[in-house]
């Protein structure tokens, strides 16, 4: 049985109160909603809030929805309080899915997910897409991610990586989709650990998973999943939903 769970705070620097944006007629959060239940590799979907207005909305569109702490770090922290709560076993495999990607590709979430059919040693796995829009590059708002050659990560970034330095070489970029499976056993773990200071620094809760020593697992994917991170951002995903999942 894998579990998905969705963190959804009102609360933001940038936006606040959007999960509950509107985009073509529907509140964000049920659009990430509805995207999630189409999965054929999940068996349940949950959003996990700390908002009453966030937790109704869910309830008037029939979603299932759990109330979690105001004060948690993060959304990863918000998504293992949830697994606490719906009492998941420890080897069940949860995804965490932002509640601000709207228009994803259910797909993506199979290739998510493989690797712990393939490696009973993965404790954690994450997506990639290869930037086609060379803009994000150099956009600290796509954050870039490198790995081994065992498509383990190495490092993420809002920064540009790898950096040519003699402008002799066009690398590949990847960008990091914000979608995340774990052991439910390896995300209490996390929840545990110490915030680190790159994920201080870069505000990136990831890379307190590679600063503690342990590996994120890379898939490659090659759907993309735009997320909404201002109001202007809105159009662009109005857009994107009429022209790929329309």
């Amino acid at each position: 049985m894998t579990t998905a769970i969705i963190p959804s705070r009102f609360g933001s620097a940038r936006f606040k109160g959007k999960p509950l944006a509107q985009i073509s007629g529907k509140p964000m959060i049920q659009r990430v909603y509805e995207q999630a239940v189409k999965s054929e590799s999940i068996s349940k979907v949950i959003i996990a809030t700390d908002n009453q207005q966030i937790f109704d909305t869910v309830k008037s569109f029939n979603g299932e929805v759990v109330m979690t702490s105001a004060t948690l770090r993060s959304g990863t922290d918000r998504v293992a309080e949830a697994a606490s709560i719906l009492g998941l076993n420890p080897d069940e495999i949860v995804v965490n899915i932002q509640g601000d990607q709207p228009v994803f590709n259910s797909k993506v979430l199979n290739e998510l997910i493989l690797p712990f059919e393939t490696n009973n040693d993965i404790e954690m796995a994450t997506l990639a897409f290869k930037i086609r829009n060379k803009e994000e590059i150099t956009n600290p708002k796509d954050v870039k991610v490198i790995f081994d050659k065992n498509n383990f990560a190495i490092y993420f970034s809002r920064a540009q990586i790898p950096y040519p330095r003699d402008n002799d070489v066009e690398p590949d970029y990847y960008k990091h989709l914000g979608f995340y499976a774990y052991k439910k056993s390896f995300l209490d773990k996390i929840s545990n650990l110490d915030s680190g200071e790159y994920e201080n620094i870069e505000k990136l809760e990831q890379l307190r998973v590679l600063e503690s020593g342990f590996k994120i697992k890379i898939s490659i994917t090659e759907y993309d999943a735009p997320g909404v991170d201002i109001p202007d951002d809105i159009k662009k995903i109005e857009h994107y939903l009429k022209n790929h999942l329309s």
